[in-house]
């Protein structure tokens, strides 16, 4: 299993001692992966809003550019890293970074002892290689999109919790919490 490092982020993995951060995937995606759809989520789910809220308040969230102009301000109560390739990006109450690996490494400088991907779909898969958790909320349903969170493979990852809800008034599809833990 791959525990937590010091954060120092290669292309494809993180080294150097362990250090107790946990890097963690925040995300709600369909049956097929689906995460988005010109820019904007395909869902509303109030209930996996709160669990975002709660999962990462307090937290260091790193997200693209993209992610941050769909949200439209930093989330509060939490440090917004925006990774951009654009160097004369800026935002109020947003730190810019030109990677992921600057991402990380300005998160882990707030000594919080797990960090959060939040988004897009490029983003999320730069960061499977170096993720630790992914909390996951699976919506069950075939949506049409243009943006996707990769395949969990199962012969990395092992989901070590799973609550499951029903459609209600408020949620058009039903959904579960999942937590993944890289073996």
């Amino acid at each position: 299993m791959n525990e937590t490092t010091n954060l120092k982020v290669t292309k494809s993995s993180r080294q150097g001692q362990d250090d107790g951060r946990v890097i963690g995937l925040v995300v709600a995606a369909s049956t097929n992966n689906v995460i988005g759809k010109n820019n904007h989520l395909v869902w509303n789910l109030p209930n996996d809003l709160k669990f975002f809220k709660n999962t990462t308040w307090g937290f260091p969230v790193i997200m693209g550019r993209k992610t941050f102009a769909e949200v439209n301000k930093p989330l509060p109560g939490r440090i917004n890293i925006v990774i951009t390739r654009k160097a004369d990006w800026k935002a109020e109450g947003a730190i810019a970074a030109p990677d992921l690996e600057d991402a990380i490494h300005k998160a882990a400088e707030t000594n919080a002892k797990q960090i959060f991907i939040i988004g897009g779909g490029e983003i999320y898969k730069q960061s499977m290689p170096i993720a630790d958790l992914i909390y996951l909320t699976r919506v069950h349903a075939v949506v049409d999109g243009d943006t996707f969170f990769p395949v969990i493979d199962e012969n990395i990852w092992e989901l070590i919790s799973n609550e499951d809800f029903p459609t209600d008034e408020k949620h058009a599809y039903a959904y579960s919490f999942q937590v993944w833990k890289k073996k």
